[in-house]
Protein backbone atom coordinates (compact mmCIF):
# COMPACT_ATOMS: atom_id res chain seq x y z
CA UNK A 1 0.00 0.00 0.00
CA UNK A 2 2.80 2.54 0.79
CA UNK A 3 4.83 1.54 -2.30
CA UNK A 4 1.30 2.56 -4.68
CA UNK A 5 0.55 5.54 -2.61
CA UNK A 6 4.59 6.82 -3.25
CA UNK A 7 3.86 5.96 -6.69
CA UNK A 8 0.63 7.67 -7.12
CA UNK A 9 2.31 11.05 -5.66
CA UNK A 10 5.38 10.68 -7.75
CA UNK A 11 3.09 10.06 -11.05
CA UNK A 12 0.54 12.82 -9.72
CA UNK A 13 1.66 16.30 -10.76
CA UNK A 14 2.89 19.06 -8.38
CA UNK A 15 1.54 22.01 -6.76
CA UNK A 16 4.34 23.51 -8.41
CA UNK A 17 3.74 22.31 -11.99
CA UNK A 18 0.18 22.47 -11.41
CA UNK A 19 0.79 26.45 -10.79
CA UNK A 20 3.13 26.77 -13.88
CA UNK A 21 0.36 25.25 -16.04
CA UNK A 22 -2.01 27.67 -14.47
CA UNK A 23 0.56 30.33 -15.25
CA UNK A 24 0.81 29.21 -19.08
CA UNK A 25 -2.98 29.10 -19.58
CA UNK A 26 -3.46 32.66 -18.35
CA UNK A 27 -0.64 33.89 -20.94
CA UNK A 28 -1.72 32.41 -23.86
CA UNK A 29 -5.48 33.69 -22.54
CA UNK A 30 -4.32 36.78 -22.23
CA UNK A 31 -1.92 36.79 -25.82
CA UNK A 32 -5.40 35.62 -26.91
CA UNK A 33 -7.52 38.37 -26.01
CA UNK A 34 -4.67 41.28 -27.06
CA UNK A 35 -4.85 39.65 -30.62
CA UNK A 36 -8.47 39.48 -30.70
CA UNK A 37 -8.46 43.19 -29.57
CA UNK A 38 -6.18 44.39 -32.39
CA UNK A 39 -7.78 41.95 -34.87
CA UNK A 40 -11.46 43.22 -34.03
CA UNK A 41 -9.93 47.19 -34.23
CA UNK A 42 -8.48 46.31 -37.78
CA UNK A 43 -11.32 44.78 -39.23
CA UNK A 44 -13.57 47.44 -37.63
CA UNK A 45 -11.78 50.66 -38.89
CA UNK A 46 -11.12 48.87 -42.34
CA UNK A 47 -14.71 47.94 -42.98
CA UNK A 48 -15.90 51.54 -42.01
CA UNK A 49 -12.89 53.20 -44.08
CA UNK A 50 -13.85 51.36 -47.02
CA UNK A 51 -17.66 52.50 -46.64
CA UNK A 52 -16.22 55.70 -48.85
CA UNK A 53 -15.74 53.82 -51.76
CA UNK A 54 -17.66 50.35 -51.60
CA UNK A 55 -21.29 52.32 -50.07
CA UNK A 56 -20.81 55.88 -51.36
CA UNK A 57 -18.92 55.30 -54.52
CA UNK A 58 -16.41 57.61 -54.08
CA UNK A 59 -13.77 57.13 -56.67
CA UNK A 60 -10.71 55.89 -54.60
CA UNK A 61 -8.15 57.74 -56.86
CA UNK A 62 -9.78 61.32 -56.52
CA UNK A 63 -9.62 60.36 -52.48
CA UNK A 64 -6.06 59.79 -52.16
CA UNK A 65 -4.95 62.21 -54.63
CA UNK A 66 -7.63 64.93 -54.52
CA UNK A 67 -6.48 68.53 -53.65
CA UNK A 68 -9.64 70.33 -52.54
CA UNK A 69 -11.73 68.70 -49.09
CA UNK A 70 -14.66 70.37 -48.99
CA UNK A 71 -17.60 67.54 -47.46
CA UNK A 72 -20.22 70.13 -47.96
CA UNK A 73 -19.67 70.33 -51.48
CA UNK A 74 -18.92 66.84 -52.09
CA UNK A 75 -15.33 67.31 -52.64
CA UNK A 76 -13.22 64.70 -50.90
CA UNK A 77 -9.82 64.84 -51.88
CA UNK A 78 -7.07 64.12 -49.01
CA UNK A 79 -3.88 64.61 -50.21
CA UNK A 80 -3.70 68.26 -48.51
CA UNK A 81 -3.81 66.32 -45.23
CA UNK A 82 -1.90 63.03 -46.11
CA UNK A 83 0.45 65.82 -47.43
CA UNK A 84 0.35 67.77 -44.01
CA UNK A 85 1.01 64.99 -42.23
CA UNK A 86 3.98 63.69 -43.89
CA UNK A 87 6.01 67.14 -43.70
CA UNK A 88 5.04 67.80 -40.17
CA UNK A 89 6.48 64.15 -39.27
CA UNK A 90 9.27 64.24 -41.52
CA UNK A 91 10.76 67.50 -40.41
CA UNK A 92 10.12 66.87 -36.70
CA UNK A 93 11.84 63.86 -37.02
CA UNK A 94 15.07 65.59 -39.20
CA UNK A 95 15.32 68.06 -35.89
CA UNK A 96 15.00 66.24 -33.40
CA UNK A 97 17.25 63.37 -34.56
CA UNK A 98 20.77 65.54 -33.88
CA UNK A 99 19.52 66.73 -30.44
CA UNK A 100 18.61 63.49 -29.21
CA UNK A 101 21.93 61.24 -30.17
CA UNK A 102 23.79 64.42 -28.90
CA UNK A 103 22.01 64.07 -25.84
CA UNK A 104 22.09 60.43 -25.69
CA UNK A 105 26.17 60.55 -26.48
CA UNK A 106 26.32 63.26 -23.37
CA UNK A 107 24.47 61.11 -21.08
CA UNK A 108 26.60 57.58 -22.05
CA UNK A 109 30.02 58.39 -23.53
CA UNK A 110 30.71 62.14 -21.96
CA UNK A 111 29.55 62.47 -18.87
CA UNK A 112 27.52 59.64 -17.70
CA UNK A 113 27.29 61.78 -13.97
CA UNK A 114 25.44 65.01 -16.24
CA UNK A 115 22.77 61.91 -17.18
CA UNK A 116 21.28 62.28 -13.20
CA UNK A 117 20.50 65.89 -13.77
CA UNK A 118 19.57 65.51 -17.82
CA UNK A 119 17.77 62.89 -17.75
CA UNK A 120 15.09 63.85 -15.18
CA UNK A 121 14.63 66.76 -17.49
CA UNK A 122 13.73 64.60 -20.31
CA UNK A 123 11.32 62.73 -18.51
CA UNK A 124 9.48 65.72 -17.29
CA UNK A 125 9.39 66.05 -21.02
CA UNK A 126 7.57 62.91 -21.37
CA UNK A 127 4.71 63.64 -18.39
CA UNK A 128 3.58 66.73 -19.74
CA UNK A 129 -0.17 66.24 -21.29
CA UNK A 130 -0.71 67.28 -25.39
CA UNK A 131 -3.00 69.94 -24.42
CA UNK A 132 0.00 71.96 -22.89
CA UNK A 133 2.14 71.18 -25.28
CA UNK A 134 -1.04 72.64 -27.38
CA UNK A 135 -1.32 75.61 -25.11
CA UNK A 136 2.60 76.70 -25.14
CA UNK A 137 2.52 76.18 -28.89
CA UNK A 138 -0.10 78.86 -28.61
CA UNK A 139 0.87 80.98 -26.87
CA UNK A 140 4.33 80.91 -27.53
CA UNK A 141 5.25 79.32 -30.61
CA UNK A 142 2.50 80.51 -32.56
CA UNK A 143 3.30 84.55 -32.01
CA UNK A 144 7.22 84.13 -32.21
CA UNK A 145 6.75 82.57 -35.97
CA UNK A 146 3.96 85.69 -36.69
CA UNK A 147 7.23 87.72 -35.36
CA UNK A 148 10.09 86.37 -37.55
CA UNK A 149 7.90 85.39 -40.64
CA UNK A 150 5.03 87.00 -41.03
CA UNK A 151 1.26 85.90 -41.35
CA UNK A 152 -1.08 84.69 -38.85
CA UNK A 153 1.68 82.24 -37.24
CA UNK A 154 -0.46 78.95 -37.24
CA UNK A 155 0.95 76.70 -40.11
CA UNK A 156 3.61 73.36 -40.10
CA UNK A 157 6.42 75.35 -39.10
CA UNK A 158 4.84 75.75 -35.53
CA UNK A 159 3.43 72.36 -35.90
CA UNK A 160 7.00 70.92 -36.55
CA UNK A 161 8.62 73.09 -32.98
CA UNK A 162 5.59 71.56 -31.47
CA UNK A 163 6.00 67.72 -32.41
CA UNK A 164 9.77 68.44 -32.08
CA UNK A 165 9.40 68.64 -28.30
CA UNK A 166 6.87 66.23 -27.77
CA UNK A 167 9.15 63.04 -29.65
CA UNK A 168 12.34 64.37 -28.39
CA UNK A 169 12.16 62.07 -24.82
CA UNK A 170 11.18 59.38 -27.31
CA UNK A 171 13.65 59.58 -29.43
CA UNK A 172 16.79 60.44 -26.54
CA UNK A 173 15.77 57.43 -24.66
CA UNK A 174 15.40 55.10 -27.25
CA UNK A 175 19.02 56.41 -28.58
CA UNK A 176 20.19 56.15 -24.55
CA UNK A 177 19.40 52.42 -24.46
CA UNK A 178 20.99 51.45 -27.97
CA UNK A 179 24.36 53.35 -26.97
CA UNK A 180 24.06 51.21 -23.89
CA UNK A 181 23.38 48.23 -25.46
CA UNK A 182 27.23 48.30 -27.54
CA UNK A 183 29.11 46.25 -26.20
CA UNK A 184 32.27 47.65 -23.58
CA UNK A 185 34.81 45.86 -25.56
CA UNK A 186 33.90 47.73 -28.90
CA UNK A 187 35.25 50.58 -27.10
CA UNK A 188 38.41 49.15 -25.64
CA UNK A 189 39.07 47.74 -28.82
CA UNK A 190 38.91 51.19 -30.05
CA UNK A 191 40.94 52.69 -27.89
CA UNK A 192 43.86 50.13 -27.49
CA UNK A 193 44.05 50.84 -31.14
CA UNK A 194 44.82 54.49 -30.35
CA UNK A 195 41.76 55.96 -31.51
CA UNK A 196 40.26 59.28 -29.28
CA UNK A 197 37.55 59.16 -27.89
CA UNK A 198 35.19 61.35 -30.35
CA UNK A 199 36.81 58.51 -33.02
CA UNK A 200 35.24 55.39 -30.92
CA UNK A 201 32.08 57.22 -30.63
CA UNK A 202 31.35 58.61 -33.83
CA UNK A 203 33.09 55.53 -35.71
CA UNK A 204 32.45 52.61 -33.46
CA UNK A 205 29.54 53.36 -31.10
CA UNK A 206 27.26 55.68 -33.23
CA UNK A 207 28.04 52.95 -36.15
CA UNK A 208 27.09 49.92 -34.16
CA UNK A 209 24.05 51.20 -32.29
CA UNK A 210 22.79 52.78 -35.81
CA UNK A 211 20.34 50.16 -35.83
CA UNK A 212 18.73 50.93 -32.89
CA UNK A 213 19.25 54.68 -34.15
CA UNK A 214 17.08 54.22 -36.55
CA UNK A 215 14.60 52.83 -34.50
CA UNK A 216 14.48 55.20 -32.66
CA UNK A 217 13.75 57.89 -35.35
CA UNK A 218 10.88 55.62 -36.71
CA UNK A 219 9.00 55.12 -33.75
CA UNK A 220 9.56 59.16 -32.91
CA UNK A 221 8.00 59.83 -36.45
CA UNK A 222 5.15 56.97 -35.86
CA UNK A 223 4.30 59.52 -32.29
CA UNK A 224 4.57 61.98 -34.80
CA UNK A 225 2.25 61.29 -37.75
CA UNK A 226 -0.73 60.33 -34.83
CA UNK A 227 -0.51 63.29 -32.41
CA UNK A 228 -3.90 65.00 -32.67
CA UNK A 229 -4.23 67.72 -29.97
CA UNK A 230 -1.36 69.58 -29.91
CA UNK A 231 -1.02 70.13 -33.47
CA UNK A 232 -4.52 70.68 -34.08
CA UNK A 233 -4.16 73.84 -31.64
CA UNK A 234 -1.13 75.48 -33.97
CA UNK A 235 -1.67 73.88 -37.57
CA UNK A 236 -4.14 76.34 -38.71
CA UNK A 237 -6.20 73.52 -39.78
CA UNK A 238 -7.18 74.98 -43.50
CA UNK A 239 -7.74 71.76 -45.96
CA UNK A 240 -5.36 72.92 -48.78
CA UNK A 241 -2.28 71.95 -50.39
CA UNK A 242 0.23 73.37 -48.24
CA UNK A 243 2.31 75.83 -50.00
CA UNK A 244 4.84 76.80 -47.23
CA UNK A 245 6.33 75.98 -43.60
CA UNK A 246 4.02 79.45 -42.40
CA UNK A 247 0.92 79.44 -43.83
CA UNK A 248 -2.09 77.26 -41.95
CA UNK A 249 -2.16 73.57 -43.10
CA UNK A 250 -4.04 70.34 -41.93
CA UNK A 251 -2.88 66.81 -40.70
CA UNK A 252 -5.42 63.58 -40.79
CA UNK A 253 -6.14 63.80 -37.42
CA UNK A 254 -6.32 67.53 -36.85
CA UNK A 255 -9.65 67.35 -39.77
CA UNK A 256 -10.11 63.82 -37.98
CA UNK A 257 -10.43 65.39 -34.15
CA UNK A 258 -12.24 68.38 -35.36
CA UNK A 259 -15.05 66.87 -37.61
CA UNK A 260 -15.88 63.36 -36.05
CA UNK A 261 -18.31 64.81 -33.69
CA UNK A 262 -19.83 67.02 -36.82
CA UNK A 263 -21.12 64.26 -38.79
CA UNK A 264 -24.08 61.47 -38.45
CA UNK A 265 -23.00 57.99 -38.27
CA UNK A 266 -23.56 56.37 -42.03
CA UNK A 267 -23.53 59.73 -43.83
CA UNK A 268 -20.96 59.82 -46.76
CA UNK A 269 -19.49 62.56 -44.37
CA UNK A 270 -18.96 60.22 -41.40
CA UNK A 271 -17.46 57.23 -44.18
CA UNK A 272 -14.54 59.68 -45.23
CA UNK A 273 -13.79 60.58 -41.90
CA UNK A 274 -13.28 57.17 -41.13
CA UNK A 275 -11.54 56.29 -44.80
CA UNK A 276 -9.10 59.06 -43.33
CA UNK A 277 -8.60 56.82 -39.69
CA UNK A 278 -7.75 53.85 -41.93
CA UNK A 279 -5.31 55.91 -43.89
CA UNK A 280 -3.83 57.06 -40.40
CA UNK A 281 -4.07 53.40 -39.41
CA UNK A 282 -2.60 51.70 -42.29
CA UNK A 283 1.09 54.50 -41.84
CA UNK A 284 0.95 53.26 -37.85
CA UNK A 285 1.32 49.71 -39.33
CA UNK A 286 3.81 50.75 -42.06
CA UNK A 287 6.00 52.23 -39.45
CA UNK A 288 5.60 49.56 -36.95
CA UNK A 289 6.74 47.04 -40.12
CA UNK A 290 9.86 49.68 -40.81
CA UNK A 291 10.81 49.40 -37.13
CA UNK A 292 10.50 45.44 -36.91
CA UNK A 293 12.72 45.44 -40.15
CA UNK A 294 15.26 47.62 -39.03
CA UNK A 295 15.26 45.82 -35.39
CA UNK A 296 15.68 42.25 -37.31
CA UNK A 297 18.48 43.66 -39.08
CA UNK A 298 20.57 44.67 -36.03
CA UNK A 299 20.27 41.64 -34.72
CA UNK A 300 21.70 39.92 -37.81
CA UNK A 301 24.50 42.64 -38.06
CA UNK A 302 25.45 41.80 -34.36
CA UNK A 303 25.41 37.90 -35.15
CA UNK A 304 27.68 38.24 -38.06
Amino acid sequence: MKNQELAKKLVSPSKNSRLEKFGKTITLLSLCLIVFIVFMILIFVISKGISTVTVNKVNVFSFLFGQKWNPSAKAYGALPMILGSFIVTILSALIATPFAIGAAVFMTEVSPKGAKILQPAIELLVGIPSVVYGFIGLQVIVPFVRSIFGGTGFGILSGIFVLFVMILPTVTFMTTDALRAVPRHYREASYAMGATRWQTIWRVVLNAAKSGIFTAVVFGMARAFGEALAIQMVVGNSAVLPTSLTTPASTLTSILTMGIGNTVMGTVDNNVLWSLAMVLLLMSLAFNSAIKFITREGKRNYER
